[in-house]
């Protein structure tokens, strides 16, 4: 029941110690975090072999399906941040399923990595540093005297919300992630066997499949929101 009950990130390859006794090395976070990372540059390897065989006309299912993930990524990309925007769907479409298998790691055992603040904020900083280039990029340094409309008052407010989108980003991915690792702990270090039959796949099908998706998809489609709304 204690291992059950232990939702916290562990040291698995110390590297060094410093003098007040913190240790820095590996840990869960960064090896499971490395494992979705290759188990997605596998894919990308595998797919980008057999890109060389594709045909004008599909004539495999695996192209048929590599095509479809392609112009779903792209269609939503359009729809959310418009047609001239499209492209940005090589970025968000890797993002989106390296977040999405992060999330679904919990499946096979592994502490999921968007469990970690580290994970989520390290990715949320993206997002703003995105923001922040390509706002500058479209309206030049102008872009920072939208934060003093409609009144220069509200300077301070404006400031505040910008540095806010990171921040909520990152704890919203993060919450919802880590709150179904620690239920779903709970649930099995309490409940006696007869109940681990059947409802613990139930269970997961919410907090890992559903909620792992609808996260993924929130993540995405903030991001793409906030950068867009940066270059209108």
């Amino acid at each position: 029941m204690d291992e059950q009950l232990d939702f916290g990130i562990h040291m698995i390859i110390p590297l060094f110690e410093t003098s007040d006794g913190s240790v820095f090395g590996f840990t869960t976070t960064h090896i499971n975090t490395w494992i979705v990372i290759a188990v997605l540059t596998i894919f990308g390897l595998y797919v980008n072999a057999k890109v060389k065989n594709f045909k004008t006309i599909p004539d495999t299912k695996f192209q048929v399906l590599i095509e479809a993930i392609v112009d779903m990524f792209e269609s939503f990309t359009a729809s959310t941040m418009g047609e001239k925007n499209k492209s940005f769907s090589m970025f968000y479409g890797p993002l989106f399923l390296f977040i999405l298998l992060s999330n679904l790691s919990g499946l096979v055992g592994l502490r999921p990595p968007t469990a970690d603040i580290a994970t989520t904020f390290a990715l949320s900083l993206t997002t703003f540093f995105m923001i922040q280039w390509y706002g500058v990029k479209s309206k030049g340094f102008g872009y920072y005297k939208e934060l003093m409309e409609p009144i220069p008052l509200l300077l301070p407010l404006n400031v505040i919300g910008e540095l806010s989108n990171p921040i909520s980003l990152s704890f919203r991915l993060f919450g919802n992630i880590l709150g179904g690792t620690i239920i779903m702990g709970l649930y099995y270090s309490m409940i006696p066997w007869f109940g681990l039959i059947g409802i613990p796949s139930l269970l997961h099908m919410y907090f890992d499949i559903f909620a792992g998706a609808l996260q993924t998809l929130i993540f995405i489609m903030l991001s793409m929101t906030f950068v867009s709304g940066a270059m209108e």
